[in-house]
């Protein structure tokens, strides 16, 4: 065949394959992709951590504090939708994902019944009596959606490791004054935590929020163990699930972020 021919015949061959690529569709049966990763772009860090950068200890943590207490605040009724957005599954958009069980459920189904989910206050709304104000009682960065019945469970339980395994929630453990998470959600817990201790200072008439290394705090401003928190933070780092929750709270509604989840070292480089 000469070269002409050969030519003309892959130019055919390469026509009729774009033309099958349009024709074929692409199977409906295959799976979504996963929620992409919403790290802060660099030129975004370097603006809004500005003041904190080079800093360490307690004058990172009063920078932290500074940049992060810049926040729209939403009453306890609107966190009901801001949930929905912010804890949204990647592959059903009508579901949230709960936090301890790791459950996918509708978003409408929620409120105080048996198997609906609630809005859990992953530092204990009572360790500091801030209950459900305005401020630190409707933070986002510390609520998420929960099946009641585990909710209760974990009440306002310091966090630790051991205990009995939680019934309806594989991978929970929970005894009389500590609850351990689900790994998979380990660093999430305490940079919420670490987070919550950083935000809120004794400023805006609340208590002044810190971790300690202890449980059974009571009603006291303190949250533990911070050892352990620490641990499950090095162990299970920001997920592109984590990395976009904290995405939607700056960009939809909060216009604050969680320092750790954005720059993990920073918690070492406090506590």
């Amino acid at each position: 065949m000469s070269r002409s021919r050969r030519s003309a015949a892959g130019g055919i061959a390469l026509a009729a394959a774009a033309l099958l690529a349009v024709a074929v569709p692409t199977s409906v049966s295959a799976a979504p992709a996963p929620v992409p990763s919403a790290a802060l772009p660099a030129s975004t860090a370097s603006t809004y951590y500005a003041s904190a950068e080079g800093r360490t200890g307690t004058a990172l943590k009063a920078a932290l504090n500074d940049i992060i207490s810049e926040q729209n605040r939403l009453s306890y009724s609107q966190v009901w939708d801001a949930l929905g957005d912010t804890d949204e599954d990647p592959y059903d958009p009508d579901n949230v994902i709960l936090l301890y069980s790791g459950r996918s459920q509708s978003k409408s189904e929620h409120g105080g019944n048996l198997g609906d989910w609630n809005r859990e206050h992953v530092w204990a709304k009572s360790h500091g009596d801030f209950g459900t104000r305005t401020g630190p009682g409707t933070d986002l960065h510390h609520l998420r959606p929960t099946d009641v019945r585990v909710n209760s469970i974990r009440g306002n339980k310091d966090f630790d490791n051991g205990g009995s395994a939680v019934s309806g929630a594989p991978g929970n453990y929970t005894d009389g004054d500590s609850f351990e998470p689900r790994d998979a959600v380990k660093g999430d817990v305490a940079r919420m935590i670490l987070y919550m201790a950083v935000r809120y200072e004794g400023e805006d008439g609340f208590a002044d929020l810190e971790p300690n290394d202890r449980v059974g705090n009571g009603s006291a401003p303190y949250h533990g163990r911070i050892s352990v928190l620490k641990q499950w933070h090095r162990e299970d780092p920001p997920d592109s699930f984590e990395r976009n929750r904290n995405e939607v709270i700056y960009n939809e509604y909060q216009r604050n972020r969680n320092p750790f989840i954005d720059r993990p070292e920073w918690v070492e480089a406090i506590w």
